[in-house]
């Protein structure tokens, strides 16, 4: 198969849909023949030009954006609006077999269902948990649902979920079940096959041997309830003296709240924001700690539970969404009530204090993940779908 993947963003820093379009494109290009149309969005160093590249045997192909100038407006900077990618959509669409959207609401998805239309050209549709009308542009989500994003989700030969939650969701907005594909997230188990030694993230960090982790990794934004997270820990360190919170990755709009939280809270000293890491800088940061927490308020599916999985490590996460399908309660972590600062502290502290049930845990994880959710068993689904369509 000819297959082509749409995301408007490929660059490191936001790491969700980017790490699924990578991992997948890997695997499919064993057997076909990938290619990724995206934009420069968030690559500053060739922000303003137009490349390709060639990458694990797929072929990515970069454009510029037009309207960079509206980078921070709420419409037209934030869609990554490129004219070149047009112009090679329109020239070379129909040389595919299948095309897969990896988003909705940018216009690299309204060009591409315009096209798709024109040539008859079938296209899958997978909107990593976009659907939900919530957030501080609701109003906006809104508009664009009415003027495109019903149209786009009609049209679609198939979108794929990622679990039985993104499902309804789809259901509820009139797309009708023979064309709703039940697909979770993979990861490629090779990246995890020999972890780094115990220890290289703390020295690299300044941290000490003795030191505990407790680790948070994602995106720094307010659906991600690491606010929730923070004031839990109040309640850790007046228990526990040798550990430490750990935030890793890019600023997503919280960044400023959450230190001032911090330095009003008085706990400088036992948080540390790291930034954004990738390849093995993260998977040490994951090697090195005890517990991996997601305290969102809103999630589908994660990749960094998957990837705490593949580290062995145990999750606590919120009961929300997707989360309370992905973690078995008990077996491979602990499940929270979402907000519930008093429970999510608890139970930090008790996988602190019992190595032996963390262990446990982080083992049926590792299990868990190399069961259901290794790339290549992930992939073969994938390729049913696409079959199916074409």
């Amino acid at each position: 198969m000819r297959i082509l993947q749409i995301v408007p963003v490929f660059s490191d820093p936001f790491g969700g849909p980017v790490t699924v379009v990578r991992s997948i494109s890997k695997e499919l290009a064993k057997r076909h023949e990938v290619t990724i149309y995206t934009t420069s969005a968030l690559d500053t160093k060739h922000d303003s030009e137009q490349r390709e590249e060639a990458v694990n045997g797929y072929r990515v192909y970069y454009f510029n954006r037009n309207f960079k100038q509206l980078i921070y407006s709420d419409l037209l900077g934030q869609m990554n609006i490129s004219l070149n990618m047009r112009k090679a959509v329109k020239d070379h669409l129909k040389e595919f077999d299948i095309v897969h959207i990896h988003s909705w609401q940018q216009f690299p998805d309204i060009l591409l269902h315009h096209y798709t239309k024109k040539y008859h050209v079938p296209f899958v549709l997978q909107v990593h948990g976009s659907l939900p009308q919530i957030g501080p542009k609701m109003l906006l989500k809104w508009v664009y649902d009415i003027s495109f994003g019903y149209r786009i989700l009609r049209d679609a030969s198939k979108v794929i979920a990622l679990s039985e939650v993104e499902a309804q969701q789809y259901r509820s907005m009139g797309v009708p079940d023979e064309k709703i594909a039940v697909i979770p997230n993979g990861i490629d188990l090779s990246e995890y096959a020999v972890l780094p030694p115990r220890g290289s993230f703390k020295r690299k960090f300044g941290m000490k041997d003795e030191e505990k982790i407790v680790l948070y990794l994602g995106r720094l934004h307010k659906i991600k309830g690491i606010d929730i997270l923070v004031k839990a820990f109040i309640n850790v360190i007046e228990n526990l003296d040798d550990v430490r919170l750990v935030i890793v990755g890019p600023d997503d709009g919280s960044l400023y709240e959450l230190q001032t939280l911090i330095k009003d809270l008085g706990v400088g000293n036992k948080v540390i924001f790291i930034g954004p890491l990738y390849g093995l800088d993260k998977i040490e940061a994951y090697a090195d700690s005890e517990v991996y927490v997601l305290s969102s308020r809103y999630e589908t599916f994660p990749m960094t539970i998957l990837e705490a999985y593949a580290c062995g490590k145990p999750i606590i996460t919120s009961n929300v969404g997707g989360l309370k399908d992905l973690v078995i309660n008990g077996e491979t972590g602990l499940l929270i009530e979402s907000g519930n600062t008093e429970q999510l502290a608890k139970n930090i502290l008790h996988l602190l204090n019992d190595n032996g049930r963390a262990e446990e845990m982080g083992l049926k994880g590792r299990q868990l993940v190399e069961e259901k959710f290794a790339i290549n068993k992930v992939v073969a689904k994938l390729e049913k779908v696409y079959l199916e369509v074409i």
